[in-house]
């Protein structure tokens, strides 16, 4: 028996707040809150949890162009055509500290998987790596010749993948600085690129209408998504029978699921599509905003993913797919299958099939698992050291603060003695 196909994606809940196009969006850890940023300047942090208020963070002083969650969710991350980069403590407080990042427009912002530090990318034509809670600039990279859209830490924190307006995709290697590979296939600018959860792959989406998927370890051209389905077969099938775009306008945007198993993508043609990356095939396409759709992402889980766009919302979806496999998402993550060669024959990189393909029914159901009731004490006692270690955290940050600022008056004080001893007489 066939695999059980996933129910569709539904629409759980909107949320109404900017007061211009959303730019980003992106989920905490725990799928407790969701940020979001926006053409008016603002930070939005929403609760989940029905009935919450949602908080509003004032302080850029330019549109809000891309927002990120620590790891941990105790810091929130925000980029600014007012060229900073801003560090929140997602609280009703909203303190934050700015980074005089880029001497242009901040377009990306993204924490490495240990959370010590971010990476940006900008208008500058730069991407920077910065200490988080040092609060120091730590080096620039700099071979891209337009606007850089969008940089991303892979899953290990060893590399970087950038992708600019000069219609490149560089992969860095962050301890030798030095860029390993450029992507050139795009025949636009790029707008948006990440790593696979395994780390072994990048997609990259692109004026051009396109998504495309490379291998980092070959550099092979994976997946091309401009049509239907992925492009893939002889040469000769490939020139009858041609399907309509995968998308008619710029792909905006793009997020892989935990599993690896599907990527999303939002567009200007206003649609969001969820990609087969195993089959390599067009999933869905989902409407729901009147007007472009410029950001999407998903949960750390998956079981949700977030858009927005110029319509000045933010929507959240309820995936429905691979349900039975939430509990083993963090453990396996499959690489996209690869294209088939005009041969017929796949790149020698194997790719094994993800679990959960080609399982009956019976068998998904043949393992049930007991329910695990937690007690309402052991919940709360959770919730209250949770509690305490975000004050924590929030004393951490101050004290830090404080601590840079000393280590900059001492400077500053040895610079000032110098030039007084140079001063004096012999």
């Amino acid at each position: 028996m066939a695999a059980p196909c996933p129910e569709d994606p539904s629409l759980e809940r909107h949320f109404k707040g900017h007061r211009d196009a959303v730019t980003c969006v992106d989920f905490s850890l725990n799928t407790k809150q969701l940020a979001s940023g926006s053409m008016d300047s603002c930070l939005m942090v929403w609760h989940m949890k029905p009935q919450s208020r949602a908080y509003r963070f004032a302080g850029h002083k330019d549109a809000v162009t891309c927002v990120n969650f620590s790891p941990s969710g105790h810091l929130l991350a925000s980029g600014s055509r007012d060229k900073t980069v801003r560090i929140w403590i997602p609280n009703v407080k909203g303190e934050s500290t700015v980074f005089r990042a880029h001497t242009a427009t901040v377009r990306s912002v993204h924490f490495c998987s240990d959370g010590q530090s971010f990476v940006t990318a900008s208008d500058d034509k730069t991407v920077k790596v910065w200490s988080t809670h040092r609060q120091k600039f730590l080096f620039s990279l700099s071979q891209h010749i337009n606007w850089v859209r969008c940089a991303r830490f892979s899953p290990d924190g060893r590399l970087i993948v950038s992708a600019s307006d000069d219609k490149t995709v560089k992969l860095w290697d962050k301890t030798s600085r030095e860029c390993v590979h450029s992507y050139c296939e795009h025949g636009g600018f790029v707008t948006s690129v990440d790593f696979h959860p395994s780390g072994t792959c990048i997609a990259a989406a692109g004026m051009d209408n396109t998504v495309k998927v490379w291998d980092v370890r070959t550099h092979r051209l994976l997946q091309h998504y401009q049509r239907s389905s992925c492009i893939s077969g002889p040469p000769s099938q490939r020139l009858t029978d041609v399907p309509p775009l995968v998308h008619s306008a710029a792909v905006n945007a793009l997020s892989f699921h935990p599993s690896g198993n599907y990527l999303l993508t939002a567009s200007s043609d206003s649609t969001l599509k969820i990609l087969d990356l195993m089959e390599g095939r067009l999933l869905y396409t989902l409407h729901g905003h009147q007007g472009p759709a410029t950001t999407v992402a998903f949960s750390r889980t998956g079981e949700y993913f977030a858009s927005g766009g110029s319509d000045e919302q933010v929507m959240v979806w309820k995936s429905n797919f691979d349900v039975v496999d939430y509990g083993e998402v963090i453990k396996v993550h499959r690489p996209p299958a690869p294209l088939a060669t005009s041969s017929g024959n796949l790149p020698e990189v194997d790719f094994p099939v993800p679990p959960g393909r080609g399982r009956s029914q019976e068998s998904v159901q043949s393992q049930p698992q007991e329910p695990i009731s937690v007690p309402q004490t052991l919940t709360s006692t959770l919730e209250h050291i949770v509690g305490q270690l975000d004050v924590l955290t929030q004393t951490v940050s101050i004290l830090e603060q404080r601590l840079t600022l000393t280590e900059d008056k001492l400077k500053q004080c040895l610079e000032t003695q110098q030039l007084i001893m140079q001063r004096m007489p012999p």
